[in-house]
């Protein structure tokens, strides 16, 4: 590995940006934390953190003035499908705006390298599968919309200034560290694996909120990739800019899609208990069938995801069975 670094996390006590910091760390590197604490916990960071809002110019300047970053993840934004399509101001505010100043900050202070959490939301509804980098962006939610637009701000700041960046579209991030000492605890919690798993331990009623769609079991079709397996790739991504990799777009994903139904089958069959479903509001802005391809991920970055699906639920079991009200903050 190259010398150490000094990088700001954004988002960095949020699910993935947590499991981004520690992978840092253990890589030997220096991290700051920069987090609003509305969907992170302080209790995941064990890293300076530094609570403040990305769309407060003062607060996100100060944090460059206070420490001389060699790099930026930027993983910071709200990313509910669901709250998007009904609040669409305020990811635009927040995710477009709150980028905006944090590109500002690295020009201001000479950030020469940013690696950005994507998301596969810029895709929208797929024309063929598996979804490459080449496919048209068509985002059918605003969430995937303001991700694609802070991806052309990287690309055009790359041709302005000279800042470059890779931007990492993930599709479903799930699982849990396997020392059941870290994990996903969203509030609410929106996303399949870890709603399946606290209906099966008895924590909630489990309501089916996928919408109708024209698929084998009529339910929508999604490829869920290992949070470790994504906390490794930003360091790949850093690591390749480093090498004078050019400003880039590559997924993050197993190349499989599972179907919700069949994941609550396995959440079943894991936790052996037969929970009931309920059927819940479908959530709108959700297109029936996406799974990746990672070629570019493994010729690029010589990434490839190291877990599959069983072991992503077994990791989440263990943590929601471990800290069934998430983290004690």
């Amino acid at each position: 590995m190259s010398r150490p670094l000094t990088v700001l996390v954004t988002g960095g006590a949020g699910y993935v940006g947590s499991f981004t910091v520690r992978a840092l760390q253990d890589a030997g590197h220096e991290v700051v934390v920069f987090d609003n604490l509305r969907q992170g916990h302080r209790a995941a960071v064990q890293a300076p953190l530094v609570i403040g809002e990305l769309v407060d110019r003062e607060a996100v300047f100060a944090c460059f003035r206070r420490w001389r970053f060699d790099a930026v993840l930027h993983l910071a934004a709200y990313t509910s499908v669901r709250e998007s399509v009904v609040d669409p101001n305020k990811y635009v505010v927040h995710n477009v705006g709150g980028a905006i100043v944090l590109l500002e900050a690295c020009l201001t202070y000479g950030v020469p390298h940013v690696v950005f959490s994507s998301t596969s939301e810029v895709y929208g509804e797929a024309r063929y599968l598996p979804l490459d980098e080449e496919h048209p962006t068509e985002p059918a939610n605003p969430y995937g919309a303001t991700k694609l637009q802070v991806e052309h701000y990287l690309r055009w700041y790359d041709t302005a200034y000279g800042l470059r960046s890779i931007s990492l579209r993930y599709f479903n991030a799930a699982g849990a560290a396997l020392d059941g000492s870290m994990g996903e605890d969203h509030r609410p919690e929106e996303h399949l694996i870890p709603n399946a798993i606290r209906g099966a331990l008895g924590l909630q009623p489990f309501r089916l909120t996928s919408p109708p769609v024209e698929t084998p079991d009529g339910t929508t079709i999604r490829d869920y990739v290992h949070v470790l397996d994504l906390a490794e790739a930003h360091l790949l991504a850093l690591e390749a800019l480093r090498r004078g990799h050019p400003t880039d777009v590559i997924n993050l994903g197993s190349g499989v899609g599972y179907s919700t139904r069949q994941i609550v089958e396995l959440v079943q069959e894991i936790t052996g208990v037969r929970f009931p479903i309920e059927r819940g509001e479908p959530r709108p802005g959700e297109p029936p069938v996406k799974y990746a391809s990672y070629t570019k991920a493994a010729r690029v970055l010589g990434w490839r995801p190291r877990y599959g699906i069983e072991e992503i639920i077994a990791s989440a079991v263990a943590w929601h069975s471990r800290f069934p009200h998430g983290y004690p903050d």
